[in-house]
């Protein structure tokens, strides 16, 4: 039987509940638990795709294809699972679940309600999803984590919560645990313990009882306020604990630990009726033995890499999430301390030098200051000549730069202009009647329908003959495929491609497996300059850093760093975070007359969803018929 935890907030949006959720579900896995993690979104939308990432933060990828809430990369970074789509629940996904269902007469005639049609969908969707392996091991997990997105109180959350509710005796109290996480904010310098206090007083008023209240401050939580929760929110002082703000995220796992926490959930769920295997447990105490390895090595660390992003949704520093992570996770594998610094690349075109020159000033002084670029995804016209500008700067300045999706297109349109003399070259999606389209629009992407319509999720990159020295291919082990996460409408149009690798020094030394797609490009005499169509921060990991950030890193950091760092993930450094069962490419059509020749499959490397036993479509099917309750 998996047991549950239900983490849930209250008193504001925000607080950090992803953070503890994933911490929780570290601490269980550091115990040899096998442990899955479920995202509630209560908001409308089927998924995170169509949100501007200014709205919501990032729009998080996973490896089928699914557009989803950024917590779900803190659940996989933290547990080093792959986690997919269905992990995250939407007020959308759900009603449109139910009015599907509706449609086909399903229920038999009946009056279709809230209670207890979608309160059951709700509790089935959970159930189901709970048992789905994401570690690899093919084994059932131990323990899903589920978070309730938004405030307790909230009216769009109400479905879920009442279906939390019943869902805590569907599976019985052995299994069902809750963690409020609630503010303690600070007036007049004593830490006030009433919104706590309300609510979970509007907590238990909707039927659900805290086991454990982590309570989020700015500083340590006194004795005092602990014992005044514990007083007034009918719990066990031992059931309070205290998440005050840490130099780093990374050390919430720890502190939770210390305060017991493993400890109390062990009893309460009864998890010594678990059997853990041997080698989980040593396994999960490694892992642990890393982790606190790393935080402490962390706060030791003095010298600094500079490092500049130039983005376009620069004003939420949640839009580049997963960028973010990705760079400090390099940044401590290369022993640094990471130097991030903002620019918003309308800040440096020629028309804010009219509008605001301090701006302009600043953007270009923080540009030229740095020890590394990158220029990360986005979509639109807007800032797109400030990004081209500091590809410029970059290649031109011998700068370490790392583009991603769509900075790597408008590397290719730098390119594409100032070596190869394409004037006026551009994107089809930013300049329409642009006499030079180097960047085109997927041939087999929908025009008129914007929701899951992209290129998403995880496809191989295959490098090229004679990359065998490419710093790139060298990061990734020097193995002949590199899997990674896609999310975009535009690519390279074939036809310019023997153009642009005619100028000597760039030359796309990754594509897809039938070699029409361009996916990474790498110039030759440069201390480090290449860019991926894909996003690599999405499959990121603490103890295993993304290979092209790692680069970036490394190469900001001098020539011998670089080079270390490539010699160490040659010999086993870098491990490929996803399981060999989502290696598998969906079929689909060659679109150029050189693609046309060529087979999709490639033999021992790449499977084609349909041709092998055993491929994840056959794997999805065998998933809707897990046993719920008993039935089939």
């Amino acid at each position: 039987m998996v047991k549950y935890i239900l983490v849930c907030g209250g008193v504001i949006s925000g607080i950090g509940k992803g953070v503890i959720a994933s911490s929780t579900g570290l601490t269980l896995k550091a115990a040899g638990l096998k442990v899955t993690a479920i995202k509630i979104d209560p908001y409308m939308n089927i998924d995170a795709g169509t949100m501007a990432p200014t709205e919501h933060g990032e729009v998080y990828v996973l490896n089928d294809g699914g557009e989803t809430d950024l917590d779900l990369g803190n659940y996989e970074r933290y547990l080093d699972v792959s986690l997919n789509k269905d992990n995250n629940v939407t007020t959308g996904k759900v009603y449109s679940h139910v009015i599907d269902r509706e449609r086909k007469g399903d229920y038999l005639g009946k009056t279709v309600q809230i209670i207890p049609h979608l309160t059951n969908a709700i509790q089935d969707w959970i159930e189901r999803v709970s048992k789905i392996p994401v570690d690899g091991t093919g084994e059932e997990p131990d323990v899903c984590i589920i978070e309730l997105g938004g405030t307790v109180g909230d009216i769009e959350s109400m479905p879920f919560v009442e279906a939390m509710r019943q869902f805590q005796f569907r599976v019985g109290h052995d299994n069902f645990a809750l963690i409020y996480v609630s503010l303690i904010p600070v007036v007049g310098g004593e830490q006030k313990t009433k919104p706590t206090q309300a609510g979970v007083r509007d907590l238990r008023g909707l039927g659900l009882l805290p086991d454990l209240i982590a309570c989020r401050c700015t500083d340590t939580l006194l004795t005092a306020t602990m014992e005044k929760v514990s007083m007034f929110c009918h719990v066990s002082p031992k059931q309070v604990l205290g998440v005050h703000n840490v130099s780093s995220t990374y050390h919430v796992p720890l502190l939770l630990q210390q305060q017991g926490m493993l400890d109390f959930l062990k009893k309460r769920l009864n998890l010594g009726e678990v059997t853990i295997n041997d080698k989980f447990k040593k396994k999960g105490e490694e892992f642990m033995g890393r982790w606190k390895a790393l935080t402490v090595g962390q706060e030791r660390l003095f010298d600094t890499v500079s490092i500049v992003l130039v983005g376009k949704y620069t004003t939420l520093e949640d839009s580049y999430m997963s960028v973010v992570k990705a760079l400090e996770h390099a940044s401590m594998r290369c022993g640094r301390k990471l130097e991030l610094q903002w620019v918003d690349s309308s800040d440096l075109e020629p028309h804010t030098q009219i509008s605001n020159p301090v701006k302009f000033h600043d953007a270009w002084s923080a540009l030229c200051s740095a020890k590394g670029i990158i220029v990360p995804g986005g979509f639109g016209h807007r800032g797109t000549e400030g990004m081209i500008s500091a590809v410029k700067w970059a290649r031109e300045q011998h700068v370490p730069f790392l583009g991603i999706c769509l900075g790597f297109q408008v590397a290719v349109i730098e390119w594409a202009r100032n070596v190869c003399g394409l004037e006026g070259a551009n994107s089809a999606e930013l300049v329409p009647d642009t006499p030079h389209p180097v960047i085109c629009f997927m041939p087999e992407i929908s025009k008129t329908h914007m929701g899951g319509t992209m290129r998403l999720g995880l496809r191989p990159t295959i490098f090229q003959d004679h990359t065998e020295s490419s710093k790139l291919r060298r990061l990734y082990g020097s193995d002949q495929v590199a899997w990674e996460r896609h999310r975009h409408r535009y690519e390279v149009e074939p036809k310019y491609v023997e153009q642009l690798e005619s100028k000597k020094g760039l030359r796309f030394v990754g594509k897809d497996e039938r070699g029409e797609r361009m996916q990474m490009l790498e110039l030759d005499d440069h201390p480090y300059f290449v860019a991926l169509q894909a996003h690599p921060e999405f499959c990121s990991r603490p103890l295993n850093p993304s290979p092209p950030f790692l680069g970036l890193i490394a190469a900001a950091c001098g020539a011998n760093v670089l080079t270390e760092q490539i010699g160490q993930n040659e010999n086993g450094g870098y491990v490929d975070p996803h399981p060999e069962e989502s290696k598998v490419v969906p079929e689909s059509e060659a679109y150029t007359e050189q693609a046309k020749g060529k087979k999709q499959s490639i033999e021992g490397v790449i499977r084609v969803r349909g041709e092998v036993d055993g491929d994840l479509q056959q794997r999805e099917e065998q998933l809707e018929g897990v046993a719920i309750n008993g039935d089939a």
